[in-house]
């Protein structure tokens, strides 16, 4: 292997890591290795199991390499895996890019530009790639905005609402904690880089607690699993509140300090005693009290929340509450203590200057267009009218296989007289309903520039290799239309390097924020790549205020949500699919879970990731208890269904889920025997706050098949 040069970039997959990456490029311009950047502090070398076979994606036969669009006659779906390219038919790009502009005219002419829906959302994270030149064409032709809801906002929401602002625990400083507690999240399958951290931190006598309804790879590695009932863990965690302020041990003089709303707060979790928390999350009393006064007497403590938390109906309020946790103990004023959901709120791109919201007065309806929540497609695609939806623009996304209540979403995508436009890397469950068919490129074939939301580093992703085939980035493609729609604005012209820039505003120093001032593209490449946020050392986002919110303060009581109608202190309401309010019909609980191997539905369709989930794949784990009942064996062919579908799966009689759950893995439609994931059986219905999915508010009944 002859490697003519090493070139830097950045993992662009939906991750906290957002990896630092090196790839060895031969004299045929070939990408011939792919590893982990020693030099990053996070990343330390080393690339998770998904990313260190990246090549293997880049370089796939199965990739899809040049624009194509449907053959005359053949229907929308799916045909089996391998044979998806006998449905379409290859075009050059002038076709392609001179059939899309001419439908969106003639749509937008007969029902206005609001019939046109843009549906993307983190199949890349690069700032670039998930949000410029595609918002800038949207918002010109007068689309519809979509509302990107479909895996953050409750607990986004949630966090801005107690802090003000997406900040947390700087990863380098869990070594220090002396109690981890992760919440709804699998370090060890998805937040991989994190874990050096907490092993350093347990060799020197750190304890590990995992709380999760299922016991992932982090659980059964963690010194105690705390198997809570899913959709519970608001409870869980105002049951703490109680025990730490009945027993003293709330730190006063920083709540006095830093905080508003506490007087409330107290009186409000009162009545969440251990005996009655218990009852909801199915732990003990006991546990309940053990759990809440180790937290708060072993400092430096620290909590790891994941997304999985705030899937659910309660779940704005179950981030709320554990995120306030930290603010009662003190815990933000010891390095290596606090709080870490999102980093993102640190890295403030100029997102004005690059999504340009003032396009939408340029459009014909000359106002901003109306707003779609991405998790309701279904009824968007099926229901919506005045305009309904006449034109589907998919890039990043999946929806056929990630989007809730996936019977009406396959419905809707079905309908012949959408028009649906798909730019992807592979034929995916959502390619098997498009009408145009465009090559993307992988994060090795463009340039872009990217922070992270478990770190606080900024970082260039450099152009590797040539596009593959005739695979273009998103700023190439939303350019190219822009400029044959005829729209005259000079930004629709701006290269990939234009946009870093004004992302940067490298033109607008009086604008940059201290914390990312002077950086340009060049000194990130300078520095290797890679530069940390210009703050002091150590980072301790919340150890003293002001804090960015209403009151200045950590808001255990919001004004702002009350105002809203919304409960201002974080407040238990079982969600209506649970095991509280379930019925003979549907009497389990679902986790329809992420694939340990895949990122989200990403890489599934790659024989080595689907080797290394293969053990789990198609299969429903159950409780022993919840499979006698029900005459199931381990092994034996099982139909798991509600009133949105049916699917069925092997069972595969398990430890990993407590009883009155089962759980069963995301992975494409095309590669189920029926042509189905476990979307099937989720709901359109929203979080209490954000407007997000409520994957793990699902109820379901199984039987032998």
């Amino acid at each position: 292997m002859s490697v003519a040069k090493t070139v830097h970039a950045v993992c662009s997959h939906d991750c906290p890591d957002s990896c630092g990456v090196l790839v060895s490029v031969d004299e045929a311009g070939r990408a011939v290795r792919i590893q982990g950047d020693p030099d990053h502090p996070v990343t330390r070398g080393f690339l998770c199991g998904k990313v260190a076979r990246y090549l293997d994606r880049v370089y796939s036969p199965d990739r899809l390499l040049y624009p194509m669009r449907r053959r005359n006659g053949v229907p929308k779906g799916p045909l089996p895996f391998g044979r998806e390219k006998e449905a379409f038919e290859r075009i050059r790009w002038d076709e392609a890019l001179d059939q899309i502009t001419e439908k969106l005219r003639q749509i937008s002419a007969e029902y206005g530009p609001e019939a046109v829906l843009p549906y993307s959302y983190a199949g890349t994270i690069g700032v670039l790639g998930y949000g410029s030149m595609d918002r800038r064409f949207f918002h010109r032709l007068g689309a519809s905005q979509l509302d990107r809801t479909i895996c953050s906002t409750a607990g986004g929401d949630a966090l801005v609402s107690v802090y003000g602002r997406k900040l947390g625990t700087d990863p380098e400083l869990f070594s220090l904690a002396r109690y981890i507690l992760v919440w709804g999240g699998n370090v060890h399958g998805n937040n991989i880089h994190l874990w050096p951290m907490i092993e350093e931190a347990r060799r020197k006598g750190a304890k590990l607690v995992v709380i999760d309804p299922y016991k992932t790879r982090t659980a059964r590695l963690a010194d105690w699993h705390v198997a809570v009932n899913p959709g519970t863990d608001t409870a869980l965690a105002l049951g703490m509140m109680h025990v730490i302020l009945r027993e003293g041990l709330e730190d006063r003089a920083y709540i006095a300090e830093n905080t508003h709303g506490f007087d409330a707060l107290k009186q409000h979790v009162a009545s969440y005693t251990p005996g009655r928390v218990a009852a909801w999350t199915g732990l003990s009393s006991e546990d309940i009290e053990r759990l809440a006064i180790e937290y708060a007497t072993t400092p430096p403590a620290v909590i790891r929340m994941n997304y999985g938390v705030q899937r659910n109906e309660n779940g704005g309020a179950a981030a709320r509450a554990i995120a306030m946790l930290p603010a009662l103990t003190g815990a933000w004023k010891h390095p290596g203590g606090g709080f870490q959901l999102s980093t993102s709120g640190a890295f403030t791109w100029d997102r004005t200057a690059l999504e340009r919201p003032d396009l939408m007065l340029a459009s014909p309806l000359q106002r901003p267009a109306r707003v779609i929540n991405m998790t309701q497609l279904g009824h968007a695609l099926t229901e919506l009218e005045a305009p309904p939806v006449k034109a589907l623009f998919v890039y990043n996304s999946n929806p056929a296989a990630i989007a809730p209540d996936q019977a009406q979403v396959l419905r809707g995508m079905k309908r012949e007289d959408l028009f649906t436009v798909v730019h992807e890397q592979f034929f995916t469950d959502t390619a098997d309903y498009a009408d145009v068919l465009l090559p993307a490129t992988t994060f090795l074939e463009h340039q872009d520039v990217q922070g992270a939301y478990g770190h606080y580093y900024v970082q260039i992703s450099n152009q590797a290799i040539e596009p593959l085939g005739e695979a273009r980035s998103n700023v190439w493609l939303f350019s190219q239309l822009a400029q044959r729609m005829g729209f005259p604005e000079p930004c629709f012209r701006d290269t990939a390097e234009d946009l870093i820039a004004q992302a940067l505003r490298v033109n607008q120093p009086e604008k940059q924020d201290p914390w990312m001032a002077g950086m340009t593209a060049e000194t990130l490449n300078a520095a290797g790549g890679h530069q940390r946020l210009k703050f002091s050392s150590p980072f301790l986002p919340f150890a003293s205020g002001p804090f960015p919110t209403p009151s200045g303060k950590i808001e255990f009581f919001s004004e702002t949500l009350a105002a809203k109608g919304l409960d201002p202190l974080p407040t238990f309401h079982p969600p209506v699919e649970s095991r509280h309010s379930a019925g003979p019909e549907y009497p389990l609980e679902f986790l329809p879970r992420k694939a340990d191997n895949y990122m989200n539905s990403t890489f599934a369709n790659l024989a080595g990731h689907q080797k290394m989930e293969a053990a789990y794949t198609n299969f429903l784990e159950m409780h022993a208890e919840d499979a006698a009942t029900r005459g199931i064996r381990d092994g034996d062919m099982v139909e798991i269904f509600n009133g949105r579908g049916r699917l069925h799966m092997r069972a595969r009689v398990s430890s990993s889920v407590p009883r009155g759950v089962v759980a069963g893995r995301l992975n494409w439609n095309k590669l189920s025997p029926e042509g189905n994931n476990v979307n099937l059986l989720t709901s359109q219905r929203l979080t209490d706050l954000g407007g997000g999915p409520t994957f793990y508010s699902t109820l379901v009944e199984v039987r032998k098949a």
